[in-house]
């Protein structure tokens, strides 16, 4: 059978399917990366303990791309960064579209600064002020919110602490 355009239905399809996998590819791109496993984390603060679900990031890969391109943030998720060996670290926000706290974590599991209500997009440079073994990423507002200040305790499965 031919269609008016003087091509066989065979071709037309395949070209249709082809289309269709090249949509599809492209929308996957567009959806934001997600790390590989999740952990629960606990913060032990003055007024009690509060618990996260996190995203770990090990990988170069997972690290570099954090939390960047998503939407939103539910409250009690977050990313946890691991940059073992203990180590001064820096962060940007770059091409991150919601606010952040980050959560910069001792290796002894102590917090040891906080950067709250990081600027999206923005590519200043955020230090950790320190040596440090792990990096939590949450919702802008959540350490105020909880009362989560430096000196506080991370009880996690990735930095050994429960």
């Amino acid at each position: 059978m031919m269609l008016r355009a003087g091509l066989p239905v065979r071709i037309v399809e395949s070209l249709a399917r082809l289309a269709l996998a090249a949509l599809l590819g492209a929308l996957l791109l567009a959806l934001p990366a997600r790390a590989a496993e999740t952990q629960s984390l606990e913060i032990v603060t003055r007024s009690g303990v509060q618990v996260f679900t996190v995203e770990i990031a090990r990988t170069d890969q997972e690290r570099a791309t954090g939390l960047m391109y998503r939407k939103e943030l539910p409250e009690g998720r977050g990313m946890l960064f691991d940059f073992s060996p203990e180590q001064n670290v820096s962060m940007w926000m770059k091409n991150t579209f919601i606010s952040l706290d980050m959560i910069f974590i001792g290796g002894d599991g102590r917090i040891l600064r906080i950067a709250e209500n990081t600027e999206p997009q923005s590519e200043k440079i955020i230090s950790s002020g320190g040596p440090a073994r792990a990096v939590l990423e949450v919702i802008g507002g959540t350490a105020r919110k909880y009362g989560i200040q430096p000196g506080d305790r991370v009880a996690s499965p990735l930095l050994g602490t429960r």
